[in-house]
């Protein structure tokens, strides 16, 4: 057997002393690694599932957990690309919740007599026209739809004037073809605010409730048009009678 002599020994001990110190940051990386990779494979989950989801709200909040999560993984690995990524869509994600939740909650509470303007309005955009513009011609496609905030306008078919407060052109949205029933003219100057298809479909999408108080909206419309028609048609069918 080999005899290790004494001079050697402390040698030995101070080699074995400076692993063990070695071993010990070594151990604390590797808890490390593992507490940021329980963060990021719970973060990369919950970022999975929100790319699944359909209603917005609960998209975004499980987007926003998801982006904690992933900034707890960037901290712990020390990976700063990923901190300041996941860091910077926080304050997007609460944003966006908010207004989600915001607009929900409008709609929730809307009574059955609520103009759909009010929690209409802060997802429309603001414009201006003189008094004369063609806002849109009878066969045209509809792309838009109008609330008049100030001024006059006219259904040149009906000659019908629409007072401030008017919500006009969501028929067209909503026809299988997409087209226009009637055109509208500017019989004053007009502040308007309008609201695209595109954006209506986001709204719907956001919350598929909105749905429910359109169809509500339109069907009164439908219904105001029929009577205004039969209306018409009656007038037109005693007029000969009167003649004679």
């Amino acid at each position: 057997m080999l005899a290790v002599s004494a001079s050697s020994r402390p040698v030995a001990t101070t080699c074995l002393t400076g692993f063990a110190l070695n071993l010990k940051p070594m151990n604390e990386i590797m808890s490390n690694f593992n507490i940021a990779y329980f963060f990021g494979f719970i973060g990369a989950g919950l970022m999975v599932t929100s790319y699944l989801m359909k209603s917005m709200l609960p998209l975004r909040v499980v987007a926003l957990v998801a982006c904690l999560f992933l900034v707890l993984y960037g901290y712990f690995s020390a990976a700063i690309p990923t901190l300041l990524l996941y860091g910077a869509l926080i304050p997007i994600n609460i944003k966006k919740t908010m207004q989600i939740h915001k607009l929900v909650r409008a709609i929730e509470n809307a009574k059955s007599d609520t103009p759909i303007s009010e929690w209409l309005l802060p997802n429309m955009t603001r414009r201006t026209a003189p008094a004369g513009t063609t806002l849109w011609s009878k066969g045209d496609a509809a792309s838009e739809m109008l609330y008049l905030e100030s001024g006059s306008l006219r259904l040149v078919e009906y000659d019908e004037l629409l007072a401030p407060g008017s919500l006009v052109g969501e028929i067209g949205l909503f026809s299988p073809d997409n087209v226009r029933t009637l055109t509208l003219e500017c019989a004053t100057d007009c502040t308007l605010f309008s609201l695209s298809s595109e954006g209506m479909a986001r709204l719907y999408y956001q919350n598929p409730k909105l749905g429910f108080h359109v169809m509500r909206l339109v069907v009164a419309r439908l219904m105001k048009d029929t009577e205004k028609a039969r209306h018409t048609a009656s007038a037109s069918s005693f007029a000969p009678l009167n003649a004679a």
